[in-house]
Formats: C-alpha cells, structure tokens, sequence
C-alpha cells in the first residue's frame, strides 16, 4: 500500500477527533456553501454539491446544518464570502503537494500555508508547479462491510467507473470526473453505501520517502496543512514504507 494511500486511513481513523473540534463540520460547510453558490441548490443536478452532502451525512452531520449551507450558497441566508484558492509546491523528499483552500481571508492563509512549508524544509511554488502530475479523478469510499469485491467491481463498472482498489479497510472507486455523478447514483441503486465521494486530484507516479527525518517532517506538514481551518483537500505524491509509516502514525 502506498504512504498517500495508508495516510488516507490514518486520516479516516483520526477523523473522529478531529469531528470533536468542529473541524470537519467547518470544512465540510464551506464546501457545502460553495458548492450550492456555484450550481445551485438542487444535489440531483449538482455533482459537487451531492458529493459534499454525501460526505456530511457520513460524519453525521444534522440535516440542518446541511440545509442552512445551501440556503447560504444560494443567498437565502447571510454568511461569509469565500474565494477557492489552490496552492501548490515541494514538501519533504521532493513530495509534490497541492492545497485546496477556501478563505475569506486570503492573505492571512497564503502566509500560513508558506510558514508550514518552510517550517517542513520544503517550499510553497509558483502555480502550475506540480498540479500537472496529479490526475482529475472522482473517488469513492466504500466500506468492505455488506459488499465483496467481485459484486462492488461489476455495479461500479456496470455504472461507468474506471476500476475498484481494495485498501486496509475499504474499497476506492475510481471514476472519470464527468461519469461521477453517474457512478455514485449506480452504486445508491444498488444499496451500496458510500462513505466518502468526492472530485480528487490522483498522483500520476509516487515519490519514495524511506528516510524517518524526510518522512516525519512530511507528515507534520500534512497534518498541520490538514489541521488549518482555511484548507479542505490536500493532496501528494508520496510513498513512505509500511513499516516505517506504522512507526511514525
């Protein structure tokens, strides 16, 4: 299993924790907001907005909060203005790293971002630097509970996906971003219960990161990235060993 991908599960693990705070809730909002401001309120004819609510109702958000972020984004009720802004750049080892923001403040979070960056070893870049190696894919989460892999691999491809990955404790569907929608709506017909849907952006090739300080000093930056109120996504290109990944988690 690749680190990118074993980070993904630790990220799910901690999740739980980080719902204590209030910081998935408030990302999950913003994008929730967004997504309504920018192809309305409707979820049936909106992918983006359908993915967030999927990924809401799977942190157990209340439907009223999920309500009040799409009359908010459709200007129904007052609320903060946010701008989506992507950074890019090199942490630890070479890694690429791109950052998915959404602020109302973008000069306070473009200093936060290069402080985290320089902090790690590594340097915020110019955009363009590195999104060209990262693919465009939907991904969906699906837990193994209630479905065997044979079963998941013919209702995703019968709906349009382009492959099924097991990992430690799910399955990964991956999809084009335009069948998507398509996909996630199969998978519902079928009662397959998606735990996370989203428009990601998928590494073309990996970085190797088997030096403990490198990959220490990666995984704080993620984390501290991740940790931010003004980030939504985060996403890179590296490969950290098993063991060595079990080691620093």
């Amino acid at each position: 299993m690749s680190g990118h991908s074993k980070w993904s599960t630790i990220k799910r693990k901690k999740g739980a924790i980080d719902a204590k705070r209030g910081k998935i809730f408030t990302k999950l909002i913003k994008e929730i907001t967004i997504a309504a401001k920018m192809g309305g309120g409707d979820p049936d004819g909106n992918p983006r907005l359908r993915s967030a609510i999927i990924s809401a109702k799977s942190e157990n958000m209340p439907k009223d909060n999920i309500d009040r972020a799409i009359k908010k984004g459709i200007g129904d009720l007052d609320g903060a203005v946010y701008e989506e802004i992507l950074y890019e750049g090199y942490g630890p080892g070479g890694v690429a790293v791109l950052v998915e923001t959404m602020t109302d403040n973008k000069n306070r979070t473009v200093a936060d971002i290069r402080h985290y960056f320089a902090k790690s070893g590594g340097n915020l870049g110019e955009s363009g630097c590195v999104g060209w190696m990262f693919d465009k894919k939907g991904t969906i989460t699906v837990d193994k509970e209630g479905v065997d892999e044979e079963t998941l691999m013919d209702i995703a491809l019968e709906a349009g996906a382009e492959d099924v990955v097991e990992e430690e404790d799910g399955y990964q569907v991956l999809t084009l971003p335009e069948d998507f929608n398509d996909v996630v709506e199969g998978l519902e017909k079928s009662e397959v219960s998606c735990s996370e849907a989203a428009i990601t952006m998928v590494p073309q090739n990996m970085v190797d990161v088997s030096e403990e300080k490198s990959a220490k000093s990666l995984l704080r930056l993620l984390e501290n990235l991740e940790d931010h109120d003004d980030v939504q996504k985060v996403h890179a290109n590296f490969d950290i060993p098993d063991e060595l990944m079990e080691a620093l988690s």
